[in-house]
């Protein structure tokens, strides 16, 4: 009587740790791609966030702050910017940038706000008049 052994071989059990291995890999790879992208939706959706507090700073003192500083008195009867967004949000990190880039013009009538993106594919490529700011993203308000 012939007895037959059973189980894997030594060959399979490595093929299937090397497939199991590639497929984990493209997991991952696809994870990275996804974490950039919502960092960048994050950014946005920010910048957004802290346009909102600059329309209403503006509503209260006729023109926008000269920092993104909550703390920061302009000669505005104690308003300021942390009235209606304490903190300011810092970008997300990673990729290159980490701040968000503010100026506002000599009259204090318009300003770039900008945040650089780490998507290569990213969908807004616009730059400011503004020589100070160089973002992927940017809103941009005129007088």
């Amino acid at each position: 009587m012939i007895m037959k052994n059973k189980g894997f071989t030594l060959i399979e059990l490595l093929v299937v740790i090397a497939i199991i291995g590639i497929l984990s890999s493209i997991v991952l790879t696809s994870l990275g791609a996804a974490r950039e992208k919502a960092r960048d939706v994050k950014r946005i959706a920010e910048i957004g966030q802290i346009q909102l507090a600059l329309a209403q700073y503006v509503d209260s003192c006729g023109e926008y702050p000269d920092l993104l500083d909550p703390l920061a008195d302009n000669g505005c009867s104690g308003v300021t910017l942390g009235t209606y967004m304490d903190p300011i949000p810092t970008a997300p990190v990673g990729g290159e940038a980490e701040e968000y880039t503010y100026d506002v013009s000599l009259d204090n009538s318009s300003y770039c706000l900008g945040v650089g993106l780490e998507a290569s594919n990213s969908f807004a490529k616009t730059q400011c008049t503004s020589t100070n700011v160089t973002s992927d993203f940017e809103y941009r308000v005129q007088p």
